[in-house]
């Protein structure tokens, strides 16, 4: 009965309607990390609040807070990760581009790593 899911290789799962976690980078982990983020610190809130058994009113603020925890952690995991996701594929075109420049100038006397003699600088 594993992978009855898996009939339709295409479905994507999209939450809010808009935002497809599937095909879009970051969005599962950032949606996984804030929905941790706000069990802990909803939790958190409540049992700060409630140390000692009063429960009048603090369910309510304790929501609040898992709510605000959400969001915060959410925004700041998925700012995270699509910087990080910007400066690998910065990285990427950087290093195509130099084993482009590395194929193109192989054997000629502009190849960066060939030693050149004392003639062939002066021609240079």
């Amino acid at each position: 009965m594993a992978g009855e899911g898996d009939s339709e290789p295409g479905k994507s799962f999209k939450l809010l309607g808009f935002l497809d976690v599937k095909n879009v980078p970051c969005a599962r982990e950032s949606v996984l990390y804030g929905s941790l983020g706000s069990l802990v610190m909803g939790l958190g809130h409540f049992l700060a609040t409630n140390f000692f058994g009063f429960l009048s009113g603090r369910v309510k603020r304790s929501c609040d807070v898992a709510v605000g925890g959400f969001i915060c952690t959410m925004l700041g995991y998925w700012f995270y990760c699509r910087y990080n996701l910007a400066q690998q594929r910065i990285r990427q075109r950087m290093l195509k581009e130099g084993m482009k420049n590395r194929a193109l100038f192989e054997g000629s006397y502009l190849d960066p790593g060939k030693e050149q003699t004392g003639s062939e600088r002066r021609d240079s």
